[in-house]
């Protein structure tokens, strides 16, 4: 079995190792926020309510302070991670920080989850496909499953040699 790697195979599997660069470091936090109540609860205050514009919608949230319940921890400048709904300057909700650098979640769980197993399994497909490993692993599978050579029979003793 020849191992060929094309030109095209080297930016898939760089563009693979960059979307896993992105989403390993992060995997911890975003699990913590995708479990409803892990974190260090708290308190957020609403301080300045921050919006992009894209095409056909805006995306607002809301940046602010947080200050754990039991008060050894505090962050200012942190974002509010699920929806700037019913918020106002000053207001206080609760939250919880998992450890994610300037942000904080709201109590429920989050949906964060979804897009960073999308992003992460997406990297990990590239990344095979780019270095041929994809490629080898279907080839064996439509040859049997096997590479390895058939064994040869020896001759019987006393054969004509």
């Amino acid at each position: 079995m020849r191992w060929r790697v094309s030109a095209f195979d080297v930016p898939l599997a760089l563009l693979g190792a960059f979307l896993l660069y992105l989403v390993v470091p992060n995997v911890g936090p975003v699990l913590r926020a995708a479990r409803s109540g892990a974190g260090t609860r708290g308190t957020f205050t609403a301080g300045r309510l921050n919006c992009v514009r894209h095409p056909g919608h805006t995306a607002c949230n809301w940046q602010g302070a947080f200050r754990s319940d039991d008060g050894t921890l505090t962050r200012s400048q942190v974002f509010l991670y699920g929806g700037a709904d019913g918020l106002t300057a000053g207001t206080r909700i609760r939250a919880r920080d998992v450890g994610r650098s300037g942000q904080v979640y709201r109590p429920a769980g989050s949906h964060e989850w979804i897009l960073s197993g999308l992003l992460g399994l997406g990297g990990l497909v590239l990344c095979l496909k780019g270095s041929g490993l994809l490629g080898l692993a279907r080839s064996a599978r439509a040859s049997g499953g096997s590479h390895r050579p058939r064994a040869v029979q020896a001759a019987a003793p006393g054969g004509d040699g």
